[in-house]
Parts: C-alpha cells; sequence; structure tokens
C-alpha cells in the first residue's frame, strides 16, 4: 500500500500530477487546491498518498496536507461518494470552508458544489458531522458567509473576474460587516475593496 510518493514533478494538471520516483513515473489524482500550491515543474515534490484497489486498476490520489488527506477518507466512507466525486467536493470548496458547513448542515452551501445533490449533501451532514468534530478549528466556530440572493451574485461575478472561491466569500462576508450595502453593485464595489487591499493581492488566480 502507497501511503506517500518523494521525487521529481513530471508533469502537473488540475486533475492529476505525473511524479517520477527514481525513474517510475506514478499517476496520482489530486485536488484543485493541490495543483494551485504545488511547486514548477521538475521540483521536488513530497504527496501523501491514499491508494486505492480494484480488480482492474490501483488508483492513487495524492495530498500536500494530512488534513485533506484525512477529510478525503471521510468523504469516500459517507454513502453515495466515492473518490472522484470527493475530489470534486474538495476542488469546489476549501477544507477550512466544508468542515463547518457540514457540522452545520448548511445543505444550500453543499449543494452549490458541482456533482452534490441535495440526497448527497444530507448523507454527508448525517454521516460526517461529528466525525469532523475533531477537524474543526476554534477559527471555524464562526458562522458560514451566507450566499443567497445579492451575496451569491457577487461571489459569482468574482469568479468570473478570476478570483479565488474562497476568498471572494470572506471578501463578501468582510464588506457586509463593515458596510452592509443593499444593491449588488454596492456589495461588488464593497468586494472589490477588501480584495484590493495589499494582504488579499494574492487572492486573484492568473488566467
Amino acid at each position: 500500500m502507497i501511503a506517500q510518493l518523494r521525487g521529481t514533478l513530471a508533469d502537473k494538471r488540475p486533475n492529476q500530477v505525473l511524479v517520477d520516483v527514481g525513474g517510475v513515473g506514478y499517476l496520482v489524482h489530486i485536488p484543485i487546491s493541490t495543483f494551485y500550491a504545488l511547486g514548477e515543474l521538475h521540483s521536488n515534490v513530497t504527496l501523501l498518498i491514499h491508494t486505492q484497489v480494484r480488480e482492474d486498476a490501483i488508483s492513487l490520489y495524492g495530498f500536500l496536507s494530512s488534513r485533506e488527506k484525512h477529510l478525503f477518507e471521510l468523504l469516500i466512507s459517507s454513502s453515495g461518494v466515492g473518490p472522484v466525486l470527493a475530489l470534486k467536493i474538495l476542488s469546489g470548496v476549501s477544507v477550512d470552508d466544508l468542515i463547518p458547513a457540514v457540522r452545520a448542515g448548511d445543505l444550500a452551501r453543499l449543494t452549490r458544489i458541482p456533482g452534490v445533490g441535495r440526497k448527497t449533501a444530507e448523507r454527508i451532514v448525517v454521516e460526517l458531522r461529528d466525525k469532523l468534530a475533531a477537524m474543526e478549528t476554534p477559527e471555524q466556530t464562526r458562522q458560514p458567509v451566507t450566499t443567497t440572493g445579492t451575496a451569491a451574485d457577487v461571489i459569482s461575478a468574482l469568479l468570473n473576474l478570476g478570483y479565488d472561491q474562497n476568498a471572494a466569500e470572506q471578501a463578501v462576508e468582510r464588506a457586509n460587516k463593515n458596510a452592509a450595502p443593499d444593491s449588488f453593485e454596492g456589495l461588488l464595489r464593497a468586494t472589490l475593496q477588501q480584495l484590493s487591499a495589499p494582504a488579499q493581492q494574492g487572492a486573484r488566480v492568473a488566467r
């Protein structure tokens, strides 16, 4: 059973990487969060691996953090959630946002993740809510950002502009706390001001 790979990053794509370990290339499936955190091609990389063995194939799933790997393994233990969907979930929402969403039973947040329907979201909440308690950090006790109505429209606009979803949601939350604009234009303007602050310059994803 492969639990870790350390080697050279021979190729990388948003959903998979090729890791050269002593001349042997391992194809590893990854979430988008891991892809963004990887170094340049031909740099050294260490991935924590979940190995899935089936009759017709052996599949490797890689993560840069033990926390993300643990959450992946909890997700695939939930009824109706396989490795492919678990990667989509981790690609659609950060660990720091997913845990409180499940803990709070925020079905609206979970069903916005591509591939997650209401029944799947309900099963994840029922089966994982208590198991995720140990992974929740003090910072995650805050209420999840409300992303319905105007807020959801602003977040959608920011994603189209190339901003990271987690950064966009947090900026909307800060904008609402500071001024609580009641129109789309007002909230968008206030959120962009939050994102243009020096500490947020890295939030935009290059296209």
